[in-house]
């Protein structure tokens, strides 16, 4: 074995000394590679410092991310706990709350009590008519000639039920109490009160725990209660965000008579219950109430998302249709004119070389937001490249075919059908399809520019930083559409290729 070995050595150095270039080469491959990896290595350090990509990393709010993400799949019911000077409360919904009208929620409980409170009530006082006068006369700003006198206001005492305690229960570890002009927050076992005093405002008893903060002593308290919910506390307002699993209202809003109504309950009143609007059937209100729902406007995002399917479809096919002629004064075993070649491709660069958003940007302001300017968007930049793609094709197909058939003595436009189409036809398929299903991608980018289609509504959406739940319906209705398309895509370019579907 050692001899081998020895003599295996002795044979590889009697190589190397009667051709050193072998030797020298690899040797020259190993330093090339070390070299590379080097490079690449100083390369992303450079980038690191250059962009700052630790401190992005250092600074950045994961908490907010996380917020976002539990945005997508839970809605919020925002009650707001206002508190007027004599310390009495109020528990205020939004106008569109989740829960619609009049919402008496179980984790929202009050205690309330009867006090005597003095309010400012009006004064009825009797409208003296005015006297008549010929001559003209300067009048206060707010007075008018037959107008009544400015209403007047005095202290009444009545006695009303306020609110003098409001418990917000999150769930069984995390709960807000407010009474009597302090506020008791727990959380997983922790206690924190805070003081609202008009004064001196917000004042935490004691330190604030991991899950509270304020920017500034006496400004208001944040309460992050991770994907339970949070709230903010202010002298004169308690604002809570409590969170639930789910899209709320989804199928039918709170101004629909099917609203909170459970699946046995509308599957009855539509199979056979009592008429609720007598012009038009049960059947027919519910289906009117799904696709005209004021929450997540149902019918409003299909038809968006259809346009951005036809934008998509029309402006590749345009492209298609603009780029095959094209294609054949640009390819120079085709057309034997230089200078056409390189009009046409020069056009192509010109064309491709212009991103499909500055399209759409442009179109938007010539043609005003709308599926047009998407569509012509789609059109300029999918001719360039396809028109570069299909001539690309052509310089590459076999001359035999072409030559063949010119032997028989064709005419020229008969080489080009029968010499050229057929090798170059599944190719141009293929490439279209393939645009058709990227566009329809695409499409929703440029529609965010205000190009139309689902994109400018998926902006809208985002643009609120509330209506996270109504982003993630309208993103899985793309993937939906998206993976149709690729699938279908798919089939047909390996049908037109003549390969085998699994």
């Amino acid at each position: 074995m050692t001899a081998s070995t020895m003599m295996n050595t002795a044979q590889m150095e009697a190589v190397a000394a009667r051709h050193p270039h072998l030797v020298e080469g690899s040797s020259r491959k190993r330093i090339r590679s070390a070299l590379f990896f080097a490079g690449l290595a100083l390369y992303m350090v450079y980038s690191w410092w250059f962009f700052s990509i630790g401190q992005v990393l250092a600074n950045a709010n994961w908490g907010i991310a996380g917020t976002y993400l539990a945005d997508w799949v839970s809605y919020e019911v925002r009650p707001d706990i206002r508190i007027a000077d004599d310390g009495t409360m109020q528990v205020v919904y939004p106008r569109y709350s989740p829960l619609g009208p009049d919402a008496e929620p179980e984790w929202v409980r009050i205690e309330t009590r009867m006090m005597e409170r003095t309010v400012e009530a009006p004064v009825a006082t009797q409208q003296q008519a005015p006297k008549e006068s010929s001559s003209f006369s300067f009048m206060a700003p707010n007075a008018a000639v037959g107008g009544a006198a400015p209403a007047e206001v005095k202290p009444e005492t009545r006695t009303e039920e306020v609110v003098s305690r409001a418990t917000i229960a999150f769930n069984p570890t995390t709960s807000i109490d407010v009474a009597e002009g302090q506020v008791t927050a727990e959380h997983r076992g922790e206690t924190l009160r805070i003081d609202l005093d008009r004064a001196n405002g917000v004042q935490p008893v004691g330190d604030l725990p991991a899950w509270a903060s304020q920017k500034r002593p006496g400004e208001k308290i944040t309460l992050s209660f991770g994907m339970t919910g949070w709230a903010d506390v202010d002298v004169e307002k308690i604002s809570i965000h409590n969170r639930f699993p789910g899209w709320a209202n989804f199928i039918f809003d709170t101004q629909s008579p099917f609203f909170g109504k459970s699946f046995g309950e509308v599957a009855g009143l539509v199979l056979g219950g009592e008429r609720l609007d007598p012009d038009r059937s049960n059947l027919s209100l519910a289906w009117n109430n799904i696709l005209y729902n004021s929450e997540w406007q149902h019918l409003d995002v299909w038809t968006k998302l259809l346009q951005t399917i036809v934008m998509a479809f029309v402006g590749t096919l345009f492209a298609s249709v603009v780029a095959f002629p094209l294609s054949f004064l640009a390819a120079r075993n085709i057309t034997r004119n230089g200078l056409l070649n390189q009009a046409t491709k020069r056009f192509f660069d010109f064309l491709r070389s212009v991103d499909m958003l500055i399209w759409a940007l442009f179109f938007t302001r010539a043609f005003g937001p709308g599926p047009l300017a998407g569509m012509s968007a789609i059109f300029f930049t999918d001719t360039g490249t396809l028109g570069k793609l299909y001539s690309e094709a052509l310089e590459n197909i076999d001359d035999k075919q072409r030559e063949g058939v010119k032997s028989v003595g064709a005419a020229p436009l008969a080489v080009q059908r029968f010499g050229v189409m057929p090798q170059v036809l599944p190719v141009f398929a293929s490439q279209a399809l393939y645009f058709w299903e990227s566009n329809t991608r695409s499409a929703t980018i440029i529609g965010a520019v205000g190009a139309g289609g689902i994109g400018l509504k998926l902006w809208e959406a985002m643009r609120t930083n509330s209506d996270w739940e109504n982003v993630c319906y309208m993103v899985i209705l793309i993937l939906i559409v998206v993976f149709l398309f690729d699938g279908i895509s798919n089939l047909l370019r390996s049908r037109l290729m003549g390969q085998k579907t699994h």
